[in-house]
């Protein structure tokens, strides 16, 4: 099978030859560390991997709209300001872009016409369509209105406070990003990744009635415009989110993850979910870190035989392979898996 056809086939419930294997985000100096001077695109090939993305949330250096280089302050498409660290996502800065009823009125939304990440997408579809499965990782309408917000400490007490703006900047996420997938797959994008993280280690950030009320009804609607123009869906969020598990699956998504091994052990929500969805993890990050290629191998091992009796699974780290993985780890996981690093697979 080709990566397109193994990916498709997960998601449509049909057997593979093997479990595809995918990632979020691979950082560049991990790919520096396994094979120095290899560009991102050449790796994925090198490596065998199954699904190559791009990033919406990660403006090129060339876009970035700096406030104070030296600080290393800048301001985002909605507006945010925002500082950069050493990974890929910045952190969100004070003062909030929307504060007043006088903000909201006067707002003027990002055009997705205009989003950098488009020409980004058209150079994978130009090497990869038909043979790998071309993603965007991209968000929903849950972080945008952190961003305005300045944080999702104020988004929070925004649904008791402010119920009608938490409402209200949701749809401007909504709009945007509906927008920005149908115009991504037109060229060529096979899978939306939607990245907002609704939980931490303790639960979800907010009541499930919360959830219900000002986030499901967006989420729903991005992933059925995906869907209408020819997309697939997979959600991500970090965290234990059982108790709104049976939401997430209601509203139509392809797949699950990738999900956490400590708080989401993937052969349960995939019993859990009668089997409607596909999941997607969960090698643990801090074993791919710290481990030995030995308790990587075991572990990827482990879970492939947990999941291959239940299909619907696509191996990955139970995240994504952030600066601190060890090279040989990362290597580990995909050779256990069966993935051949042939250049051209």
């Amino acid at each position: 099978m080709t990566s397109i056809e193994r990916i498709l086939a997960v998601l449509d419930g049909r057997p593979t030859d093997r479990a595809p294997v995918m990632e979020l985000f691979i950082d560049p100096k991990v790919i520096e560390s396994i094979s120095p001077g290899m560009s991102y695109e050449d790796f994925i090939d090198y490596a065998g991997m199954d699904v190559v993305t791009c990033l919406t949330m990660a403006d090129p250096p060339a876009c970035i709209r700096w406030v104070d280089r030296e600080k290393r302050i800048w301001r985002d498409k909605w507006g945010a300001l925002q500082i950069q660290t050493d990974e890929v996502i910045s952190m969100i800065l004070s003062p909030a872009r929307i504060e007043t009823e006088g903000d909201l009125a006067t707002y003027e939304p990002p055009d997705p016409a205009s989003a950098p990440v488009i020409d980004w997408a058209q150079k994978l579809v130009r090497r990869f369509k038909g043979r790998k499965a071309v993603a965007v990782v991209g968000e929903d309408c849950f972080a945008a209105p952190q961003y305005l917000r300045a944080g999702l400490e104020n988004l929070m007490l925004d649904f008791v406070l402010r119920p009608e703006l938490v409402k209200r900047l949701a749809q401007i996420s909504v709009d945007y990003h509906v927008e920005l997938y149908r115009r991504l797959i037109a060229e060529g994008v096979d899978l939306v990744i939607l990245g907002d993280d609704y939980a931490g280690k303790s639960g979800v950030f907010m009541s499930p009635a919360h959830f219900a009320k000002f986030v499901l009804p967006g989420l729903t609607t991005i992933v059925r415009a995906v869907k209408d123009a020819g997309g697939r869906v997979i959600k991500h969020t970090d965290g234990n989110i059982w108790k709104i598990l049976d939401m997430l699956i209601s509203t139509g998504v392809d797949a699950l993850g990738p999900l956490e091994p400590a708080y989401m052990p993937l052969d349960q929500v995939r019993r859990h979910s009668g089997g409607k969805v596909a999941v997607v993890g969960n090698v643990d990050v801090t074993l791919l870190s710290e481990g030995t290629v030995e308790e990587v191998r075991r572990a990827t091992e482990s879970l492939i035989e947990r999941m291959s009796p239940l299909g619907g699974h696509i191996l990955s780290s139970g995240n994504s392979i952030s600066s601190s993985v060890r090279g040989e780890n990362f290597m580990a996981m995909l050779d256990a898996a069966g993935v051949s690093n042939s250049p051209g697979r």
